[in-house]
């Protein structure tokens, strides 16, 4: 079975068929997304909604779980969470919608940022070829975590302050989201209210009341608490960054189900729209990614699903479209835990009775592996990929390869002479294994300083150990570095549920801090 995205048009066929209809099994659908809900409710946790849709119907809903451990609320349909990112294809709407600005529009056009940025397309910053930096990733970099507050003036300021891209716009593709925000920023530069506009251009014809709260602390009326599982229990997840249209909407998942339905069959202004958001965008030299404008593309047999995931601290989403079938499902969760994207594939296979396959093992060797003379690498264990600190699970390919099944972080990779080479991102790659019991060079040891960033840290060196200092005052934390040869030590922090694993490349008199989704950062030494 192939799990990647597949090049080729949407099928949108408005015709209801019953040969169509014939073959999906509803009932077994329905089992499948009883079995997540009562799994849920079993545990006595925090929970969630699975939804199926066709073109006339929400075919099933089932509930499991709580929607607030505190005043133990069961979790409905009508709970309302956070959608996260799933809100990014709402904005691309909305661009498409307004015809402003052009996809082919410079940002620079348009917002004040540092020129290389400014070189990056509209289009190239939603469909995650442009390179730009993701701003939580780079700021937790500068030792800034996630949970400081953080209002949009400030986050915009940081963003235009940055002044490269992580790669040459088109070269290959990350996920990103100062994209969406600096689009947003576009559109809130001409004077266009993004919820109001939202609203009447969207909402409102098909009765939905989402909203869009920028920031965490905002009371949203019926909305569940979004929980992690620390070592302690469950815990209340929290995200103190401006959250934008990258991932600011919230609404129930009956709400979501009404949304996807109506985007599938072009109901109220959403006529075309599908297509436009799920077509095939190109990289530089021509070939095809699996990520649109704010929709991936997700492979099921031989069928093209598209759709998209949703993740801030304590709240999970997805959802697919099957525009052929004409059905869809939506899986919304107030758990961290909840991997929803593979919740809602399980759901599409058992529409359509076929085996979703476990992750590849066996194929690539497990260890740690580095590529020589850049800042990237690959570590492996049991299925599962992490690469410059981004995990994906790796599925059975032809040949002896691997490949994941995200649009936004692809990967094919096989074993050739002990190294582990293939694409990530589209861009080639080849890592070897890093060689145990390596030692940290003292040379790494002193100050080192962003002035682009007003920004300082320290590495310190004690014989066979070292360490990055960074943050400052009761932020300040010392982080054991794991030299990986060639001047490259990997480093680990956590902030809640998230963790970001760093790598600290050392080339004579600069410090480059890199992560999948932030390679812009360059510290020298202090003087």
């Amino acid at each position: 079975m192939r799990l990647f995205w597949t090049a080729g048009a949407i099928p949108v066929d408005r015709a209801r068929g019953d040969d169509r209809e014939a073959q999906m099994d509803w009932q077994a659908a329905t089992v499948e997304a009883g079995r997540i809900a009562q799994a849920w409710t079993a545990e006595g946790g925090p929970g969630g909604a699975v939804l199926l849709f066709d073109a006339d119907d929400i075919r099933a809903e089932a509930c499991g779980g709580l929607a607030s451990l505190e005043l133990a609320m069961p979790f409905r349909t009508d709970t309302v969470v956070r959608y996260a990112s799933i809100s990014k294809h709402f904005l691309a709407a909305l661009v498409l919608r307004e015809g402003f600005p052009g996809l082919d529009d410079f940002l620079g056009t348009h917002l004040a940022v540092q020129p290389a940025l400014g070189a990056v397309t509209v289009g190239r910053a939603l469909d995650m070829t442009g390179g730009l930096p993701d701003a939580m990733e780079t700021l937790w970099l500068l030792g800034v975590p996630p949970g400081v507050p953080m209002d949009h003036g400030a986050l915009l300021a940081f963003l235009q302050r940055l002044d490269r891209p992580d790669f040459a716009p088109g070269t290959e593709i990350s996920y990103s989201n100062s994209g969406y925000r600096l689009v947003q920023a576009v559109l809130e530069a001409k004077g266009i209210d993004i919820a109001d506009t939202l609203r009447r251009r969207f909402l409102r014809p098909l009765d939905l009341a989402l909203r869009l709260p920028y920031d965490e602390t905002e009371p949203v009326p019926g909305l569940a608490g979004g929980y992690w599982k620390s070592p302690a229990g469950w815990r209340r997840g929290r995200y103190g960054l401006h959250i934008s249209m990258s991932g600011g909407l919230a609404g129930s998942g009956l709400d979501l189900a009404i949304w996807a339905q109506a985007l599938m069959v072009g109901r109220g202004n959403l006529d075309g729209m599908l297509p436009k958001l799920a077509r095939l965008r190109h990289l530089a030299d021509g070939r095809p990614t699996g990520y649109g404008l704010g929709l991936a593309r997700y492979g099921l047999g031989r069928r093209v699903l598209v759709g998209h995931g949703g993740s801030l601290p304590g709240f999970k989403s997805h959802f697919l479209i099957d525009a052929e079938a004409r059905a869809g499902v939506v899986v919304v969760a107030n758990r961290e835990d909840a991997d929803t994207a593979t919740l809602a594939l399980r759901v599409m296979a058992a529409l359509h009775g076929v085996t979703v396959p476990g992750p590849a093992r066996g194929i690539l060797p497990e260890g740690l592996y580095a590529m020589p003379g850049t800042p990237f690498w690959l570590e492996h264990a049991g299925g599962v990929v992490t690469c410059l600190g981004a995990q994906e699970t790796v599925y059975p390919e032809a040949d002896d390869t691997v490949c994941g099944r995200s649009a936004h972080l692809p990967l094919r990779l096989t074993v050739a002479d002990g190294a582990i080479s293939g694409e990530v991102g589209h861009a080639p790659r080849r890592f070897v294994p890093v060689q145990a019991g390596l030692a940290p060079d003292p040379a790494w040891a002193g100050a080192w300083t962003c002035l682009a960033q007003n920004a300082r840290l320290d590495v310190v060196v004690t014989g066979e150990t070292a360490y990055l200092r960074i943050g400052a005052g009761a932020l300040l934390r010392d982080l054991p570095l794991r030299p990986i040869g060639e001047g490259r030590a990997l480093t680990l922090r956590s902030e809640g549920p998230w963790t970001q694993r760093a790598c600290l490349q050392f080339t004579g008199g600069e410090l480059r801090l890199v992560t999948s989704r932030s390679r812009t950062l360059r510290f020298t030494r202090a003087s």
